[in-house]
């Protein structure tokens, strides 16, 4: 089938594990070089470890041994001067961005008010961040290109416990839709395409820690997780099926479609 994404460069923020890595390496085996952003370092209202500088380097292997080039920076998607020296930084190297994936992306179930807060300011605002300083250089190219917002099933349903911190992220997940969708119209001139994809659990560090199952058995106990869980039998997605769905999104196979929140869940969300 070829490498449909030769030639093209993806800047993905979070990629250091998880569903960041896993979108960072389909798109490197598909030909695209890769910008890749992750903060290494830690969030105080986060009660499990988020991902590190040696994560970073395991992504930048597991990309270059694709065949791709990729250039890796640690910044703050809450720092927009941070994510914006990053992106150059890929700017510098290759010349051009055709795909931007906004990735990153924290849980901070069970954290309270600062839970809140933080979660807005990564899981949204840095997701504004991230397209802001991304679409100047896509529009300059009058090349097009390709936007995905990784939101969740979180984002569509009411999803979550009365916690601080799980109100905060069903809120910004259900924001990234709104940026989505306008984000869509505003580009839609210069054609780029914007989207979202809403993923159920997926397994990846951010679920699979003792923190976030124990936040799912307290949900269950007080009867939160009602009508939880996915259609098909399946409890957790892997990552590489959501990085397949990102990978049609921003090919030519999908060149018509934007303005979509795409559930990647399962049946999740049609259960509800």
């Amino acid at each position: 089938m070829g490498r449909p994404l030769a030639g093209r460069v993806a800047f993905i923020t979070g990629a250091a594990r998880g569903q960041g890595r896993a979108y960072a390496v389909r798109l490197a085996t598909d030909g695209a070089n890769v910008i890749a952003v992750d903060l290494c370092d830690q969030i105080a209202s986060v009660p499990y470890p988020l991902g590190t500088a040696d994560d970073l380097a395991a992504t930048v292997k597991l990309v270059e041994d694709t065949g791709a080039r990729i250039v890796a920076k640690r910044a703050d998607v809450r720092d927009r001067a941070s994510l914006s020296a990053a992106l150059q930084a890929g700017l510098n190297e290759f010349g051009r961005l055709d795909i931007v994936i906004a990735n990153a992306g924290i849980a901070p179930m069970q954290a309270g008010g600062d839970g809140w807060r933080d979660v807005i300011d990564v899981n949204l605002t840095g997701v504004y961040h991230t397209i802001d300083v991304a679409v100047p250089t896509m529009i300059e190219q009058g090349a097009g290109g390709s936007i995905v917002l990784i939101s969740s099933a979180a984002g569509l349903a009411g999803i979550g416990s009365a916690d601080a911190g799980s109100i905060g992220y069903t809120a910004a997940k259900h924001g990234l839709v709104g940026l989505m969708r306008l984000y869509a119209n505003l580009l839609a001139q210069h054609n780029i395409r914007v989207n979202s994809v809403h993923p159920s659990g997926v397994d990846t560090p951010m679920i699979n820690n003792e923190f976030i199952q124990q936040w799912l058995v307290d949900m269950v106990a007080q009867g939160a997780a009602a009508g939880a869980g996915n259609a098909l039998p399946v409890q957790v997605l892997p990552a590489d099926d959501i990085a397949n769905a990102v990978a049609w999104l921003v090919s030519d196979q999908a060149r018509y479609v934007t303005g979509v929140a795409l559930p990647v869940d399962a049946g999740c969300v049609n259960k509800r």
